[in-house]
């Protein structure tokens, strides 16, 4: 569950390669929004010799939830050159259980899925989401080809051949490509004047990080409630982080407990498979929603991660879906600048969206239905779930190709 903004607090104005921008010539791309997917983004097509700009957006607090990067998105990093600084900071996922905790007439049987029978050493890893932006942060910084400005967007003036950028800090910038990054409140989105299918659910996540007594052994557990899926992804250490999603009345009621109470509670809901709990800084709550950009592509913009597509925490899709896009348009735009393309151009639009729509489309309807499912008291919804989760217990072809098709592998 990744924030598409990020942080600078700790770098000042002086560290940036370039002050001054106000007089730039025309850019090839400039990504607006630091969040993980816009840097690696950034950072993908400055390695590639692509004249680039990171207009950060404002500053943001710190960010204690964490982010399940599986194994496509750890290839894409490692494609960036990006891995390499991330690996010590995060926690291997080798397996992942399912178990269902309702109590409910019809209960699903206990699936765990391993890395190992796909081949893999790990599903991915787990890290914190503040140690993921500032080491992406850090590497831009020392990226010689990629120009900062830590300012916000104020709007977009559009013409046939470049985009003019007007900063917050009366700065512009030009662009022949535009990559709106910049989070569920897009303003790249909203000059394009592209609009957001939405869906709220009745539900909150409860997120927050424990150490506890009995080691993780590198296993991520999903218990299955009436109230959606309370989930241990292991971190660094004894110590792992869960998401809870519950109604918003209970969110609040978890959110005003004492340390203790609230590690005794965790440690319930986790059925103490992880021993004793004690809490770490840094709980909050967030409501679920589903919202899918009408388009990803207009007059020379691109839209990435959170400004093209928001999901619930369910199957750790969110950000990786959104590095997917970054690989995705790094690819296209790499190309078409060496060949001598026109890297805003209708054609690479085209190809970029129908590159993605299948991926987008199917992830969104995949985990709205699997969140439904959980929600339904219906008997007959209940059985499907049970039934389903049974045949991948039981049926090894099954299980593994949807093991290579969650962790983003193309050829499942």
């Amino acid at each position: 569950m990744a924030q598409e903004d990020i942080h600078h607090g700790d770098i000042q104005q002086g560290d940036m390669h370039h002050a001054e921008m106000h007089h730039d010539p025309v850019h090839e791309v400039i990504v607006v929004g630091a969040g993980p997917a816009g840097l690696a983004t950034a950072l993908g097509l400055a390695a590639r010799g692509v004249p680039t700009a990171l207009v950060t957006g404002p500053d943001r607090g710190a960010d204690h939830r964490t982010t399940a990067l599986l194994e496509g998105s750890v290839r894409i990093l490692e494609d960036f050159g990006l891995w390499a600084d991330l690996e010590p900071r995060a926690a291997p996922l080798r397996d992942m259980r399912i178990a269902d905790a309702t109590r409910r007439l019809v209960r699903a049987p206990e699936v765990t899925f391993r890395s190992a029978e796909i081949g893999l050493s790990t599903f991915g890893y787990n890290i914190e989401n503040d140690a993921l932006r500032n080491s992406l942060l850090a590497k831009a910084m020392q990226q010689p080809n990629l120009h900062i400005v830590r300012t916000a967007l104020e709007r977009i003036d559009f013409a046939p051949d470049a985009l003019t950028l007007h900063l917050a800090d009366g700065s512009t910038l030009r662009a022949r490509l535009v990559v709106g990054a910049d989070g569920r409140q897009s303003r790249v989105r909203a000059a394009a004047g592209i609009q957001m299918r939405s869906r709220a659910y009745p539900q909150v996540a409860f997120t927050a990080t424990v150490r506890h007594t009995r080691s993780h052994e590198d296993t991520s557990t999903e218990f299955h409630t009436e109230s959606g899926p309370f989930t241990l992804v292991p971190l660094t250490g004894d110590r792992s982080s869960i998401v809870c999603v519950v109604t918003e009345r209970e969110a609040i009621r978890l959110l005003g407990l004492d340390d203790m109470a609230l590690a005794r509670e965790l440690e319930a809901r986790a059925s103490s498979v992880l021993g004793r709990f004690e809490m770490e800084g840094g709980r909050g709550a967030f409501p679920l929603a589903a919202e899918t950009a009408e388009r990803l592509v207009a007059d020379r913009i691109a839209l990435i991660s959170e400004a093209a597509h928001i999901m619930p925490p369910i199957g750790a899709q969110g950000l990786n879906l959104g590095l997917r896009d970054a690989g995705a348009l790094v690819a296209f735009v790499a190309d078409a600048f060496a060949g001598g393309e026109d890297v805003g151009g209708e054609a690479l639009l085209s190809r970029y969206a129908a590159a993605r729509q299948r991926d987008v489309f199917g992830r969104m309807r995949a985990v709205d239905l699997l969140n439904r499912s959980l929600l339904s008291d219906l008997l007959p919804i209940q059985g499907v779930r049970g039934f389903g989760l049974y045949l991948l217990d039981r049926v090894g072809p099954l299980r593994r190709t949807l093991m290579r098709l969650g962790i983003g592998d193309k050829a499942a």
